[in-house]
């Protein structure tokens, strides 16, 4: 065992023992022989020494020692350590149960103690009652509610923490997130650029005016921005997911611009229109702007010189569009029908993307060339609305409740129950009081008939007779009263002895605790 834990085993057993020895010196308890009260000590310094690894057996051993002490189980010695003991199970052991078994031991073992020994069972019982539940029971769920306290800490800590990761993932996923879309701008935007150069510069080697020098460079140019077209397509393809939706970002020109400004950069398009034009910068006209410049940039790069058709149709809740391309130098699409450098990853992300916001893709041949359709409705959702999360349910929330529940049941039983006792209690003292004057008138002799109308009407049952300064006489019916009608502290008591003829043969005063012996009141009534 650590010094510092030694320290505090030692600071608590004098605080526990601290009770133990002064109580019998203030007349709170009945006075014990000193073997007594260094058993005591003992079992209190072994139930601190194992508190810490068996805090069960150390109640149980405090509690055996409050049993022996009193059949009640309250005693001023051992009620404080009978408390942190309890306390101390509720804050350290995991298990309900045991503790539960050992509180109804300790009631089954005082009711019995009681019903042997006890000289006035009813409120003795009652006594051990409130003592368990506020001695025992009421500080054990309080150090069940304290341990919950901690570990609700302890988990709301490592949720934090967790939480705080999470964040940094969901951080660096956004950070991926981000990469992948300018990756995919990028790839879109530049490969569209780059196929009309190389579609310029197809169109200037075959102008008829050109000088073979001049002739030379066009075709060189073209060959460049198709190798350009390629390289970044393989460089971009690195940092795109092959699940990432398609960025959604406002090109800044629509559809009918685009193809107005493919057509001058020589590609053979032609335009047709029987719609409105969806929402300016909505998510169905940038889903299409996307579909169409897509399908122009293959059309430029597998099929130059192939004529193709941009028709765009109003339907009844949406909007459907068509790019058709004819045969040309290289089939177009080829690039998600053969193996090519490009793979046929654009194909792919424009599907996904129009299915993700409700609508329908198809992409094949078509006669000799190749066909791009695409229905998006004009309704059109952005993305998919991310899942509500559960509502996080702290953990231990149902046990401290429940232990707050118990802590209010048992008070309330509690109060009811040492609340009827002590009334109890406080009737039966205050009606076995004989004043001491009375006590002084009573005469050697004297029938039990002729006292009547003096003594009280009930008797005291627990009286201190190990404190009698004599003996009672042989064969004589003694009765006890009390001298005074104070509660919860030690008072003298007066014993009256009958004979078989009811009359009184012995009087005498017990003494408080902490008194050998005081005078009597007929020599204090003789002064």
């Amino acid at each position: 065992m650590e010094r510092p834990r030694i320290r505090r085993a030692c600071l608590l057993w004098a605080a526990l023992a601290l009770p133990a020895l002064t109580a019998d010196r203030l007349g709170l308890n009945e006075p014990r022989a000193v073997g007594q009260q260094v058993a005591g000590l003992a079992v209190l310094a072994a139930a601190v020494a194992g508190a810490r690894r068996y805090p069960l057996g150390a109640f149980g051993l405090t509690a055996v020692l409050g049993l022996a002490a009193a059949p009640a189980l309250f005693t001023v010695s051992y009620c404080p350590a009978l408390g942190v003991f309890a306390l101390l199970l509720g804050l350290r052991a995991d298990r309900v149960r045991p503790a539960v078994a050992v509180f109804g031991a300790v009631g089954c073992l005082g009711t019995a103690r009681i019903a042997l020994l006890g000289v006035d069972p009813a409120p003795e019982w009652v006594v051990l009652t409130g003592t368990l539940l506020f001695g025992c029971v009421f500080p054990w769920l309080g150090g069940r509610y304290w341990r919950q306290g901690r570990e609700l800490a302890e988990a709301g800590w490592t949720r934090a923490a967790r939480l705080e990761g999470e964040q940094r993932i969901a951080e660096e996923r956004a950070r991926l997130r981000e990469r992948a879309r300018i990756a995919q701008d990028m790839h879109d935007s530049l490969g569209h650029e780059l196929s009309l150069i190389a579609l310029r510069a197809g169109a200037l080697q075959v102008a008829p005016d050109l000088p073979d020098h001049h002739r030379t460079a066009a075709a060189d140019l073209r060959a460049a921005a198709a190798d350009a077209t390629d390289r970044l397509h393989r460089i971009i393809g690195v940092l795109r997911e092959e699940d990432e939706p398609l960025s959604l970002t406002p090109p800044g020109e629509s559809v009918e611009q685009l193809v107005a400004r493919a057509a001058e950069s020589g590609l053979p398009v032609r335009w047709e229109t029987a719609r409105s034009s969806p929402e300016p910068g909505g998510v169905a006209e940038r889903v299409l702007y996307r579909v169409v410049r897509e399908a122009l940039t293959n059309a430029a790069r597998h099929a130059p010189g192939a004529e193709v058709t941009v028709a765009a149709a109003e339907e009844a809740d949406g909007t459907t569009v068509t790019v058709t391309s004819g045969r040309g130098s290289v089939a177009v699409g080829a690039a998600s029908r053969t193996p090519t450098h490009s793979g046929g990853t654009g194909l792919r992300t424009l599907s996904a993307a129009v299915t993700a916001v409700g609508g329908d893709f198809e992409a094949g041949s078509y006669g000799d060339g190749f066909r791009v359709r695409a229905y998006v409705p004009e309704q059109a959702l952005a993305s998919t609305p991310p899942p509500t999360p559960a509502p996080y349910t702290a953990p231990f929330t149902q046990a401290r409740r429940r232990v707050a529940l118990a802590l209010v049941g048992a008070a309330g039983a509690g109060v009811v129950l040492v609340g009827g006792g002590f009334a109890w209690y406080a009737y039966t003292e205050t009606h076995s009081v004989l004043p001491p004057a009375a006590y002084a008138e009573l005469r050697l002799g004297a029938s039990a008939h002729d006292l009547a109308h003096v003594l009280p009407d009930r008797t005291v049952r627990d009286a201190p007779v190990e404190r009698a300064p004599a003996p009672p006489p042989q064969d004589s019916d003694c009765r006890y009263y009390r001298a005074s009608g104070e509660l919860l502290v030690s008072v003298d008591h007066f014993r009256l002895c009958f004979d078989d003829e009811q009359r009184l043969v012995a009087k005498d005063v017990i003494p408080r605790a902490g008194l050998s012996r005081r005078p009597s009141p007929d020599e204090e009534f003789a002064r």
